[in-house]
Formats: structure tokens, sequence, C-alpha cells
């Protein structure tokens, strides 16, 4: 099926939230009322007229498909086979523990930081550890998680891993040793030489090291390739969802798709054993899946408030997210008061301001997405809830949550364990036919589209806007045409999606597209 859409598909998403309710009659009182958070009235009739004109044809978006066809052009390879010289030595050093902090995002990379370090120093990893979080409130630990033995045995020919210290070393106050290693010891995106210099010597001399805190502390140039391979193969190929998180996502999709039809190489490594298998109803298999686009729409309340921008709320929306600051961001408060801030304006000028669900829809509407395209959305926990996401669903109504497709039976097992939920929310951004990203900062969308480069295999588009660049676009909002927009925002997300390798410095997380992780076949 060409289009993100699905008419059987179109009753289910009604029900999301309460707003999903909102009648397009409504439309008009709501722009004009007083204190609206919309921005961009013009620019949504418009998006609403030429939605509507597109209904009734039969084309659909092109970005149903990467537009380049050198993204085909590489495939995984870091778990290729390497010689026996390049993978472990035969001594050992000592114990390397990592404690993890963050979400599930940040300890993702924290772990595979931690493969690379051990091999690095030649030492044993034990199964890293997650801290316990305020913000977080999850005490999941690895095993919750991914699945520790596919964890040890895809890496045991190039580092040793173990599930817990020897008795003998579990008992050492690190602190007194000289062992506890926190982010003040180790630079941010340090060199191999670092560790070399700071850890290596207390390694050697206690058996063992202990990085509290341990997350984004080794940098991706200059690497040795053989470490670059490595923390590409734990990241891409290791780290395997738990068999509940995998039968739970798999549930997930299949009620998104509504078919059982996804059986590309990104489910497969994604639901494991439980992938979809093919649809026994030959009406349905005739009709073909229901594709659907996934948005990780960074728009939550901590990232609106540090982002020090306007969002059109008047006088109130600036007082609360003030006093949110006060409240959670002291030192950045401290700072504001001995220096002089950027304004609203120019920071949106600069795309430093974290786009709106309006702003979101927009693009949508400018790339020919249909109104009945059925959209997944990651996260949604929005500022300003119901009103701020009526400019959204007023054009595109057909959105889902996690929280709408399962049950709450369903739920239960993860309700109260942040990392597992957003577990769900990989698999579905993941195996989306589209990736849309507000923000390229974020460590979720970072990830997702860096599997989707992996094992996409050329058919797995992300949509990356440009946000200095669109945020020039709509400061025309009261002149621009509907076509000029189109036009300059199916540019704008084209160049996002230009096939480039991952360039010095760049993350191979996100950037998978580099001799250490992919391969690169003939034209």
């Amino acid at each position: 099926m060409g289009n993100l859409h699905s008419e059987s598909a179109l009753c289910a998403s009604v029900s999301v939230w309460s707003f999903f309710s909102h009648v397009e009659e409504h439309r008009d009182a709501y722009i004009n009322e007083e204190k609206s958070p919309v921005m961009y009235d013009r620019l949504l009739n418009l998006a609403s007229s030429a939605l509507a004109e597109k209904e009734f044809k039969q084309e659909s978006s092109r970005f149903l498909e990467e537009p380049y066809q050198q993204a085909s052009a590489w495939k995984p390879c870091s778990d290729r086979k390497v010689p026996m010289k390049m993978g472990k030595f035969d001594k050992n050093n000592g114990y390397i523990l990592i404690s993890a902090n963050g979400g599930l995002n940040q300890q993702r990379v924290a772990i595979c930081n931690a493969v690379a370090v051990a091999s690095l120093l030649n030492a044993t990893l034990v199964l890293p550890r997650f801290l316990y979080s305020n913000v977080w409130k999850d005490p999941s630990q690895f095993g919750d998680i991914y699945q520790e033995e596919y964890f040890m045995s895809t890496l045991k020919d190039e580092v040793n891993i173990v599930k817990d210290l020897p008795p003998h070393l579990s008992s050492l106050d690190f602190e007194a040793l000289g062992s506890l290693i926190t982010d003040a010891d180790i630079v941010k995106e340090a060199k191999p030489v670092d560790y070399i210099r700071s850890v290596l010597p207390p390694l050697l001399k206690n058996g063992v090291v202990h990085f509290l805190g341990f997350g984004n502390r080794l940098g991706f140039d200059p690497l040795p390739s053989n470490l670059q391979r490595l923390r590409c193969k734990c990241n891409f190929h290791a780290l395997k969802f738990v068999p509940k998180i995998q039968q739970t996502g798999s549930l997930l999709v299949r009620r998104i798709r509504k078919y059982d039809a996804a059986r590309r190489m990104l489910d497969k490594q994604l639901l494991g054993n439980f992938m979809p298998k093919n649809s026994s109803n030959k009406q349905d298999t005739s009709r073909g899946p229901s594709k659907y686009l996934a948005l990780h729409l960074r728009f939550e309340v901590d990232m609106v408030a540090y982002s020090l921008c306007e969002f059109g709320g008047g006088e109130n929306e600036k007082k609360n997210l003030q006093a949110y600051r006060e409240t959670h961001f002291p030192l950045l408060i401290e700072r504001l008061k001995n220096s002089s801030p950027i304004s609203p304006t120019k920071l949106r000028k600069l795309g430093r301001c974290p786009l709106t669900p309006e702003e979101a829809a927009l693009v949508l509407a400018g790339l020919g997405y249909k109104r009945g395209t059925y959209i997944y959305l990651a996260g949604s926990h929005v500022y300003g809830g119901e009103s701020r996401m009526y400019p959204f669903t007023s054009l595109y109504p057909n959105l889902v949550t996690k929280e709408s497709l399962l049950t709450s039976d369903e739920l239960a097992p993860f309700r109260n364990f942040s990392s597992q939920l957003a577990a769900l929310d990989f698999i579905a951004c993941a195996t989306a036919d589209v990736f849309a990203i507000t923000d390229s900062g974020s460590q979720l969308s970072s990830l997702v589209s860096g599997f989707r480069t992996y094992y996409g295999g050329g058919h797995a588009p992300t949509l990356r806007p440009n946000k200095k660049r669109l945020a020039a676009i709509l400061s025309e909002k009261s002149t621009i045409g509907w076509n000029a927009f189109e036009d300059r925002v199916k540019k704008m997300i084209e160049e996002g999606q230009r096939v480039r390798a991952r360039g010095f410095g760049r993350s191979i997380y996100r950037q998978p597209r580099c001799p250490e992780c992919m391969c690169k076949e003939a034209r």
C-alpha cells in the first residue's frame, strides 16, 4: 500500500487521548481563542486545505523510501570474524565494573563503550549495572532488559565477560583503594591514551576498577579500528531485548500494522522468535500490510524549559517555564544571572528551539503525507497536553501510542519500569516504515536512526528536519504560499537523507556507515 494509511486501522486510534474526540468544526474557534498556543494559524489552514485536496488522489508521499540508491550499498558486517591475533589476549589485567546512569539509551551507549574499554585495557568486564535515578525511577538491571547469555556469547571471542566479581574483590572499598573512577576522572569523549594513563595503573595495582556513572566517556576518533568495530558489534548485534520485551514489542507492531507482514532484518533483530507470521487471511494478504510512520516528538517540559525559547503561550507560559527552571535547573538560573542570554527570537533563528507538535505536523503535511497517515508517537508526555497537541491531531487524527494499543494488563509488567517502556518505543520506532525525528541530539533518535541505517538495507528512511532552515521557512508564515512551503520543506528533508560515510568524530551509533561497522558493495 503506497500511503501510510489503513482504513481498517482508523477507528483504533480515536481513543488515544481525550483530544482525539475534537472535530474539525471546532478548529476556527480554537485558533482564535485568546492565549492559544497556535503559532502558525495561516499555514495550518493552508495545510488543512492541501490535505483535503490530496485525500482522494492516488499519489502518495515520495518519502516512503530512502531517495538515494547508494544507501542499499552499505551492509551490516561488524559481526564478521576477526583474526585470532585481534581477539583476546592471554593475560588478564583485572576486572572492570561499571555503573551506568541515565535512561535506556544512555545506558546502551555506556555498555558499548565499556566493552571497548575492557578490550583496550585487556580486562574482564563484569555485566554492567544500572544506577537508580530519581528522574527515571527505574530499578531495572541488565538482565531485566537484555539477554545476558546472548550478550556474553556474542562477544566471547573478543572480550572476557562475567556476571559478577569474584568474592575476594566484591567486598573491597574501591574508593579507599583508589579504584573508583568517576566522570570527574575521565574527560568527556576521552581518548584511549586517557584510559591507559589514568585507569590502567589502578587496574594493575588492585585488580579491579569501578566506573561510577560511566556514560559518554569514550570518544569516537581517533580510535583503533578493532575497538570501533567492537562497539558496533555490541550495539547492533550483542544487545538483544529479553523475550518479555520482544513479545510485547511484537504485539505492539502487529497492532500498529494490522497485518502480520513485517519480516525484515530489522524485525528479526529486534523481535527475535516473536516475529509476526504470515497472515492466514487471503483477503488481508492481498491488501498488503498497513504501513506507519513513527514520530519521536521531543517536546517534554524539561526540554522546553531548558531551551529558553518561547512557544506562543504568552505570559502564562513564560511564568510556568521560569518556575520550572528555578525548581529543576538551578545551575542554569545561576549561569543566566552572570551572562547575557540570547533572545528567544534569536534562539529560534539559530535552530535551537524544540519543534512544537504544530511545527512537526506542518513538516509532515509539507512532505505530502495524507491526513489518514497512521502515526505512532513515542514517549507521549507532551508539554501542554491536549491543547498543545490539537494542531497536530487536527491534521493527523490517526495518532497512537503504546498506551492506546496495549491493554492495561499487557502494560502492567512494564508500568513502573521506564527503561522497559522505552524499549517498546525503541522497537516501534526502529521497525516503522518511516521514522521522523524533531531533535537530532536525542539519544533515542540517534540510536534508532542508526539501527535503521544498519539493518534497513536502504529501505528504512529517517526524516530529519534542519531546525535552522525550518525556522527560516516558518519565519515567512504570513506570506509564503503552500506550494513554495512544500518545495522548501522537501528539499530540506532530502538534504538530510543524503548518503554520507561517517565523518570524523561522529557517533558510530547514529552514523554506522564506516568500514569498521558496515561493508560497502561496489556499484
